[in-house]
Order: C-alpha cells, then sequence, then structure tokens
C-alpha cells in the first residue's frame, strides 16, 4: 500500500492530504494503482477565497514570457521524468502511459497518440492564442489596451479563476484549459475520477517551467463538490451529457462541452464517388476510438447508405480488443462496465424502432457487441443504417466507434442535422456550399474530404476561450499615454 503513488489535493499550489481519500483501481486486475486525496464540499468553498492574489501572481509574469514558458513545459511533459504525488515519487513518461491506461482502459497507443497531441498544443499556444483573439498583440493584456486593426482597443479580464469540471474519457480534452495560463487566468481543476495523471503531469510540467504553483488548484471531489465548484467559480468549463448541458444552457459563467454530433455529408455531385472517401469516412468515425466530440457519428448521403455501411463495417470488422501494450490496438475499454452495458442496450433499443439495422452485427458472426479481454469491457465498432434522420440513432453520439448511415435529400440536410461540432461537407457545388456557410447549426465546417477529427489549431473548433474570459470594452486614452 505505501508503495501507491499518492495524489494531495491542491490548494493554490500548497499540497494538502485528506482524510478522505479514494483508492483508483486497475481496470483489468481490480488492484489499487493510486491513492488520491478527496475535498468536501466545505474546502471547496474556501478554494476561491483567495483566488485574486494567484491571479496576481500569474499576471506579474508578462504574457509573452509566459507563452514561451508553456512552449517549455510541453517538452518537459512529453520527456522529462516528474513528482507525482507526496511521497517523493517520479513519473516517467512511459510510467505515466502504463498507470493511464491502467485505471482508464485506454491502450498504451492511444495514450502516446493524446501525449504527442497535447505537447503539440503546448508547442504552438502562440498560434492557438492567434486564433483566439484573432491576431490580437498579447502584449494589450498586459497594459490593458492597444492597437487593432488601427482602433483602440482594450480587453478586461471577468475572472480571477477557471474551474474545470474535467472527464475521465480521453486526456486530449486537457489542451482545452492550458491557453487560461497564457491569458493569466489561474486555473482550478476537478481530475476526472479515473483520469487524475494528466492534469496533474500538466501542473507539475507547468511548474518546471517556470510557472508559479499558486496558479493551480487541483481539487478531486465528489459530484457534490463539483456542484459547490461551479457555483463558486468566476468561469467554469466542463463537460458532461445532454442533460448537463440543458442544466447549464443559459448560465453565461459556464462553457459546456457536451456532445459534438459532429457530420459528414456528401452531396449529390459527388456522391457517385463515396468509395473515394471511404479512408475519410473511417477515420472520422474510429480515430481515437470513436471517444471524441470531433467524431463524426452521422453520415448523411443521397443515396448508397447500405453500400457505404457495409464498406465502413468491412473496414472496421478488425478493430476488436487486444492487450494494452499492443501498439497496434486501437480499441479502448472501458473503466465502467455499467457504460458498455447502458450503451449496448440503448443501441438495442434504437434498433428495436422499425427500418434501422446494425450492419455492423452481420460480419460479427453471432459475436455480441459487447465483449471482454483481459478483464477490460469493450464495445465492437457499430455501423446502423436508419430509414430517415428522425430515427432515435439517427444522430446519437456514444463513447465508442459508431456512427448511423442515413439517406437524405441533399436539398433536406442542413434543415435536418441540428447543432453539429464539426460537419465536413464532401462537395463542389458552389450553391450548396454558401448553404453551408449560413448554416447556423454548424461551429466548424470543412468543405471538401477532410475528416472530422483534424483541428486546426489557429481556429478555434469548441468555443472561444478568450473570449469567454475576457470582454472587451471602449476606452479612450490621452494621445501622450
Amino acid at each position: 500500500m505505501s508503495d501507491l503513488p499518492e495524489l494531495p489535493i491542491l490548494r493554490q499550489g500548497t499540497p494538502y492530504t485528506s482524510l478522505d481519500v479514494s483508492e483508483i483501481n486497475d481496470v483489468a486486475t481490480g488492484q489499487p494503482v493510486i491513492r488520491v486525496s478527496q475535498a468536501n464540499s466545505g474546502l471547496v468553498t474556501r478554494e476561491f477565497m483567495h483566488t485574486a492574489a494567484a491571479r496576481k501572481a500569474l499576471t506579474a509574469i508578462p504574457t509573452l514570457e509566459r507563452v514561451e514558458m508553456i512552449k517549455r513545459a510541453g517538452e518537459i511533459f512529453l520527456k522529462d521524468t516528474l513528482p507525482i504525488g507526496i511521497a517523493g515519487q517520479t513519473q516517467t513518461p512511459e510510467d505515466y502511459v502504463r498507470q493511464l491506461s491502467s485505471t482508464s482502459g485506454l491502450p498504451h497507443s492511444l495514450i502516446r497518440m493524446n501525449l504527442t497531441r497535447l505537447a503539440a498544443v503546448f508547442g504552438q499556444i502562440d498560434i492557438i492564442l492567434r486564433g483566439l483573439t484573432r491576431g490580437l498583440d498579447l502584449t494589450v493584456l498586459d497594459r490593458g489596451y492597444g492597437q487593432q486593426g488601427g482602433a483602440p482597443v482594450s480587453f478586461g479580464c471577468v475572472t480571477d479563476n477557471l474551474a474545470v469540471i474535467l472527464p475521465s474519457n480521453s486526456p486530449a480534452v486537457n489542451a482545452l484549459w492550458i491557453p487560461s495560463l497564457a491569458l493569466g487566468v489561474p486555473v482550478i481543476l476537478k481530475p476526472g475520477r479515473e483520469e487524475p495523471w494528466t492534469p496533474w503531469r500538466i501542473i507539475e510540467a507547468m511548474v518546471k517551467a517556470g510557472f508559479p504553483r499558486q496558479a493551480f488548484s487541483f481539487i478531486p471531489t465528489s459530484h457534490d463538490g463539483s456542484a459547490v465548484m461551479i457555483r463558486k467559480a468566476g468561469r467554469v468549463m466542463m463537460f458532461g451529457d445532454d442533460a448537463t448541458v440543458a442544466q447549464y444552457a443559459t448560465d453565461p459563467r459556464v462553457e459546456v462541452h457536451g456532445s459534438g454530433r459532429s457530420k459528414i455529408l456528401i452531396g449529390e455531385d459527388q456522391i457517385e464517388n463515396w468509395r473515394d472517401f471511404l479512408p475519410v469516412l473511417v477515420e472520422s468515425v474510429s480515430a481515437n476510438s470513436g471517444r471524441s466530440c470531433i467524431n463524426a457519428s452521422a453520415i448523411l448521403v443521397p443515396k448508397y447508405g447500405k453500400e457505404i455501411a457495409e464498406a465502413m463495417a468491412a473496414e472496421l470488422k478488425d478493430m476488436v480488443p487486444k492487450a494494452a501494450d499492443d501498439e497496434t490496438a486501437r480499441l479502448s475499454g472501458f473503466a465502467n462496465p455499467a457504460m458498455p452495458e447502458y450503451i449496448d442496450s440503448t443501441i438495442t433499443e434504437g434498433l428495436e424502432t422499425p427500418g434501422a439495422v446494425d450492419v455492423s452485427a452481420g460480419l460479427r458472426a453471432g459475436t455480441p457487441r459487447t465483449v471482454s479481454r483481459d478483464g477490460m469491457n469493450y464495445l465492437l465498432p457499430t455501423l446502423v443504417t436508419c430509414p430517415n434522420f428522425a430515427h432515435p440513432l439517427a444522430n446519437r453520439e456514444f463513447l465508442f466507434p459508431f456512427a448511423s448511415i442515413t439517406e437524405v435529400p441533399q436539398a433536406d440536410m442542413l434543415d435536418q442535422i441540428g447543432p453539429s461540432l464539426v460537419v465536413t461537407a464532401i462537395t463542389e457545388d458552389k450553391t450548396w456550399i454558401e448553404d453551408l456557410l449560413v448554416c447556423p447549426h454548424i461551429d466548424r465546417l470543412n468543405v471538401g474530404p477532410t475528416p472530422t477529427n483534424r483541428i486546426q489549431w489557429d481556429q478555434p473548433h469548441e468555443g472561444n476561450l478568450f473570449e469567454f474570459l475576457y470582454r472587451r470594452r471602449s476606452i479612450g486614452i490621452p494621445q501622450h499615454a
């Protein structure tokens, strides 16, 4: 027991060991892997009493210096051995991969992919900030005013803190809060239960790069503690399901990252060439084991729906559970066995509504959708054809490689798709492209055969953190100032 890493609460960088400790177990063996102190609601409340001092310590470092520090932190995060817990233990990058895999069910190969992706966020933070601020001279944030586009400009920060309620499904979600440090706003992180590893390692990398510890709070807590955090924080970034999104939809302090319902639309002018786009369709659905909000969960085509679904199912039939350390593993297991059971029953129930067909089932030769290996629970890739877009499975999103394929006339697609984080529209039809550009349902639009999971760092794909943390204001400055 004493050999286990013990993660404390960090109260603005100061370790605090609670009497309430949660043990997180290896998903496959059931053996404890790490012990994590838990914060009660009272402690969470007190965490917000002195965040102005944390912001002052952070903004004492000029913005451009913070940007360079984040770049250094990326190399540290990717390559260095860093402290883990309170007992003088350390964590190499390979330790990180192994430990995260043991509690989350992610195979090593996908963790390394996410590790590299996160390091790229650190390394391209200046490009990301240019996209978030629309090219603002970042020294304006230090002075409080300046010029943009030849006109006076001023931005005021609206909060002393950003509380982040993190999930456990993918380490890459941590990329979304990293720019907060460059923008001078301290973070209060509530880690996902099975995934304390990534936020902790990021904190240690940032501190080693020169950031003040005071800028980081690490607050593992219960649902009650999370609710207090949401009430007390100046700004909140949280990840949740549709019910969570609906609960906070009208609260301007809360930015909710929920279901993406990303889609691929193939136009009438390109549908005869659908075989050429098969790699795009497969990557969009299956990359990162289908766990990202930017994975495609629905494909709308004017015809050939059955043929496309069958071809995709054939491409994905070999995406099966493998040993966690197998470098060819692409399918993630589930830490909570109740989750795949719930997803499977939801799909099965949806298939009872007439017209939908699980095309993948024919290739599984009697193998159920839920399977186990090495004590881990998995869901096999599933492609479903739906008779229309009103079917209950046509616009659903699940945490594994799942997609519906529905035949919809091109003229009706934009009226039916609903809110969509990413839409890849494969077309060269100029009139339809004009319609796509003004469609209010689409957050990010790719015109042409680009996988939905591909991100451009200079274009925010889900919300704008700068506009969430800062407010533009009018300003009058004497000419000599």
